[in-house]
């Protein structure tokens, strides 16, 4: 395509470009100097960011002498939206130094920019410049604040901000919602709610997005059929976010037809709603319908994205299906998907699940880059299969990749000591994870180290850890321990160890049954009585354990 001068603005003005067009257009704006005019080279600057080419808009922006606020911004956003926010962050205090001082939306990009790459120093830095700059009080900075504080589990500073501005507008309401359902406050995010429509603020629907995605589990069930209802009664029921989010909480509070019913409700179910149904069914470990909504999806020809792809992966994965999982590995190959390093980790995982351990290494050596969730399905993986040497070789091999292991790492790596009793080798692997990586247990790395412990016979030890944790520690770290009590008979301190979980979980079964099935070793047969007559007094019960051959 050749340009004459007087399409250019017509071409210009266009959202997008092709890599060719902007070079042809970039090479008519040099050859007229109209490159210096910052008008044009923003232009520029945005089509190259589109095609991916940050180098040509970084080399126009540093040869055009005058730079506007919104060439700026653009260069800034570029490279944030290229995931390089330590570039984006560079240029903006290269922007601060400079005449051309930062907006609201220079700031909301850098903030964006500084939540994504998890940088608490950054934005608390980037907060004081707004407030530097006069626009601490502005909605627009203010939602951004909000949104990135509560991003960063950093929900008193968020609460700061949002109640430090007089003027809110919807905006700003929706962010601090999102943030306390990210956060996992419900409650707070539903009196927020209900304070918004006492003061006469109109919800939309990225408010009704936001105020269901705070109900997580199925303990919130009513209180979501209550949002549900609102949205049935204010017309935001056919809204195709909210529909999908009614979906997802559905399937989050397992109750999977009543997240079925919305999704048959709607007229042109979209990709978003049919991911949050295919979800719902894996979380209900129904994993035969989550298989067919899939193939449907395929049939019907809509494009399938990285994060359904793993999702069903891993519904393959959890049910052993290795056929499943071969057919969705097919649709990754056809797609292009396996340079997607979330989709080609959950591979890895999917076939070490299903004992498939020579394919699942295979998807690993053809990863072309390979991070740190990767490594972590592979250690995973390989520690599944009793491969313990081969786990801490691949650890090794990751650090000297240079990649920093994080608290899944080292689950992976506990996981992999429980399973072969390296008692000593989980010992150091829990002292490097708190001490050289600074990385803070979870429950789930406390879980473990117990039953390495307890497993040995170093059932003291154990306690001794659980006891040294703050109050109230979770059932899971005391049953665990409880666990490896029945294993070696150890009743006095199974008693002690009940008790603690009697009193954090009355209504769960298993912990009775396992007492009295230590009690019963001892033929302390009363004991037995009593604990059999306080399940069927408390109308508590064991859920029954469950096994499956694939045929």
């Amino acid at each position: 395509m050749v340009f004459k001068f007087h399409s250019l603005l017509s071409e210009i003005s266009k959202h997008h470009q092709t890599i060719l067009n902007t070079k042809q257009l970039h090479a008519l704006i040099a050859k007229t100097h109209l490159s210096a005019d910052p008008f044009f080279a923003t232009k520029i600057v945005r089509f190259y960011a589109v095609n991916d080419d940050l180098c040509s808009a970084r080399n126009l922006f540093d040869e055009t002498p005058q730079r506007s606020i919104f060439l700026w911004n653009s260069i800034i956003r570029a490279y944030a939206q290229a995931h390089k926010f330590n570039d984006a962050l560079s240029l903006f205090r290269r922007m601060l130094r400079s005449e051309t001082k930062p907006d609201k939306f220079t700031y909301a990009c850098v903030i964006r920019s500084c939540y994504e790459n998890f940088d608490v120093e950054a934005i608390r830095l980037v907060h004081g410049e707004v407030i530097v700059s006069g626009l601490g009080l502005d909605s627009f900075c203010g939602s951004a604040l909000v949104t990135g504080y509560s991003k960063l589990c950093l929900v008193g500073e968020a609460s700061k901000v949002f109640y430090g501005i007089p003027e809110k507008d919807l905006v700003l309401w929706n962010s601090f919602i999102s943030g306390c359902g990210h956060s996992g406050l419900w409650y707070e995010g539903l009196q927020l709610f209900h304070w918004m429509r006492q003061i006469g603020k109109q919800p939309d629907g990225y408010t009704l997005v936001g105020l269901i995605s705070v109900l997580v589990d199925s303990s919130m069930l009513r209180v979501g059929q209550a949002a549900h209802a609102f949205c049935l009664k204010s017309g935001f029921a056919s809204n195709p976010h909210v529909s999908s989010s009614l979906v997802s909480m559905y399937s989050r509070c397992k109750s999977i037809d009543s997240a079925n019913a919305v999704f048959n409700s709607l007229l042109q179910p979209d990709l978003v709603s049919s991911s949050a149904l295919i979800t719902g069914y894996s979380q209900s470990a129904d994993y035969k319908k989550a298989m067919f909504f899939f193939r449907k999806l395929t049939m019907e020809g809509k494009k399938i994205d990285s994060i359904l792809v793993s999702g069903i992966l891993a519904s393959a994965a959890q049910s052993a299906n290795v056929w499943a999982g071969s057919e969705i590995h097919g649709y990754v190959l056809r797609h292009g998907l396996e340079f997607n390093v979330m989709v080609s980790s959950t591979l890895i995982d999917m076939y070490f699940k299903c004992g498939f351990m020579s394919l699942g290494i295979r998807v690993f050596e053809s990863m072309p880059e390979r991070n740190v969730i990767s490594y972590n399905s592979l250690i995973s993986g390989l520690g599944l299969n009793g491969l313990a040497s081969e786990a801490f070789k691949l650890f090794h091999e990751m650090l000297e990749k240079g990649l920093t292991p994080d608290d899944s790492t080292f689950s992976a790596l506990l996981s992999v000591c429980c399973h072969r009793g390296l008692v000593d080798d989980g010992r150091e692997i829990f002292r490097r994870m708190k001490y050289e990586f600074s990385i803070q247990a979870r429950t789930e790395h406390y879980v473990y180290m117990v039953k390495l412990l307890g497993m040995a016979a170093e059932l003291d030890e154990a306690y001794n850890l659980v006891s040294s944790l703050p109050k109230p520690v979770n059932s899971g770290i005391w049953g665990a321990l409880l666990s490896c009590c029945d294993m070696h008979g150890d009743f006095e301190l199974a008693e002690i160890v009940a008790q603690q979980l009697f009193e954090n979980q009355p209504e769960k079964g298993a912990y009775r049954v396992s007492l009295s099935n230590i009690y019963a070793g001892k033929g302390r047969w009363d004991d037995v009585q009593k604990l059999r007559d306080d399940i069927t007094e408390l109308q508590v019960r064991k859920v029954p354990g469950v096994s499956w051959i694939g045929i």
